[in-house]
């Protein structure tokens, strides 16, 4: 039966190379589709990874990373007088708008945090160094949005806000998919970048003649030459997270009790309990997963029509043959086995370049976008189990003909 099944394959090269290009399809969109869930999963809690801090303290209202309140920075002094506290720093993350010299706009979202400090440093910096953030106005942003952002080496200047942001260096793999651009600087260039831009000054007067009263509300653009050196941050000023490290042999349970009952209107997590939060967010509560799933289903439905015609079409040509083996004496059992295996190549010649060609893909977006499409080995042993669902669920719509064969179909003219 094996030398039947391989002659059926590979008598008609072209209607094979048909079928392997429909199961192609089929595996590489489920593959990729996955990967990017996958990927986006992982990138979305990208700004976590490059913290060092076992617990993340927030406001209470937080949703997930990208969607918070802002607390004060006076919880950082409180935080460090906790016991079991080795070390608090402050971390900022908020959106603001990159103006390059030349009038274009996008958006990107700031990332203050302590060049000093050990619990935030950005991963995979592959020019310049954090301690040039030290500098008033400095700023690094990863390869991948260069040109979003427009600008192409160091030293290049655009604005933030008002103020001048001059870039000192980049990362590399510090791009989510689920955010806008990074940009990484200090504490205090970061707390003026968001503070910058337009005063409001509220006037009020009673109207002659009558009880009413008449307000107008002008705006004055702030003079980012007023200072050289933007200002430390006062207790009131407004930060996003304090990073935690707790002393060895702390229980972080604990630990955190101790800071929500410190610290008023916040939460603490773990890191693992903020990637957790975030990633849920992106899964459940959005219909990303829904739309790459759909998008997988498609080409599960696509890929098992396309061999199931191919096979069903193979019988057609061959039922003469199936006829003479019923007629000598063939169990059903034989010839189905023999279609299986037919499919079970298919599955097998289909899987193998399109595993080859999603890798290929892969390394190419996260080579020139920096997006990541994670495809792990769990991934690629459910698409090899999904190839051979489809391909022999498709065998055996193709079985349904040779049950009906009469062996007497071999006698006739």
């Amino acid at each position: 039966m094996v030398s039947l099944a391989r002659k059926h394959l590979l008598e008609d090269i072209p209607r094979l190379l048909v079928a392997q290009a429909g199961i192609m399809f089929a595996v590489s969109l489920v593959t990729i589709q996955t990967g990017i869930f996958n990927g986006f999963s992982r990138s979305a809690a990208k700004l976590i990874d490059n913290s060092q801090a076992d617990i993340w303290v927030a406001s209470k209202s937080m949703v997930y990373l990208d969607l918070t309140l802002p607390i004060p920075q006076a919880h950082v002094v409180l935080a460090q007088e906790v016991a079991g506290v080795e070390r608090a720093e402050a971390l900022i993350a908020r959106g603001s708008v990159w103006r390059h010299p030349s009038g274009e706009i996008a958006p990107v979202r700031v990332i203050g945090f302590n060049p000093n400090g050990q619990l935030f440093v950005p991963t995979n910096i592959t020019q310049g160094s954090v301690s040039a953030l030290k500098e008033p106005y400095t700023v690094m942003v990863d390869v991948t949005n260069l040109d979003s952002l427009k600008v192409r080496k160091i030293g290049d200047v655009a604005e933030v806000g008002t103020l001048p942001a001059r870039l000192v260096g980049f990362t590399q793999r510090n791009r989510s998919i689920a955010s806008n651009a990074y940009m990484f600087t200090s504490l205090e260039s970061a707390n003026a970048y968001l503070n910058s831009g337009q005063t409001s000054n509220l006037s009020c007067r009673l109207q002659s003649g009558s009880r009413g009263i008449q307000c107008t509300n002008t705006y004055e653009k702030l003079d980012p030459t007023a200072t050289s050196v933007p200002k430390p941050l006062a207790a009131s000023d407004p930060i996003t997270y304090v990073l935690i490290q707790a002393k060895p042999g702390q229980d972080l349970e604990v630990l955190k009790q101790r800071l929500e009952a410190t610290l008023p209107d916040t939460r603490a997590y773990t890191h693992a309990e903020m990637i957790e939060m975030t990633q849920t967010y992106w899964q459940k509560r959005t219909g990303i997963g829904f739309l790459l799933g759909l998008g997988a289903a498609v080409g599960i439905i696509v890929g098992a029509i396309v061999v199931g015609q191919i096979l069903y079409s193979s019988v057609s040509d061959h039922i003469k043959e199936f006829g003479t083996l019923k007629a000598m004496g063939a169990s059903d059992w034989v010839i189905y086995c023999a279609i299986i295996e037919q499919a079970l190549w298919m599955a097998i010649l289909g899987y193998i370049p399109s595993m080859v060609l999603c890798l290929g893909v892969v390394a190419w977006t996260f080579s020139s976008q920096g997006i990541i499409i994670l495809i792990t080995p769990a991934t690629a042993i459910a698409a090899l189990g999904i190839t051979v669902v489809m391909c022999v669920g498709s065998a055996i719509f193709a079985i349904q003909k040779v049950t009906r064969v009469d062996p007497a179909i071999v006698f006739k003219a």
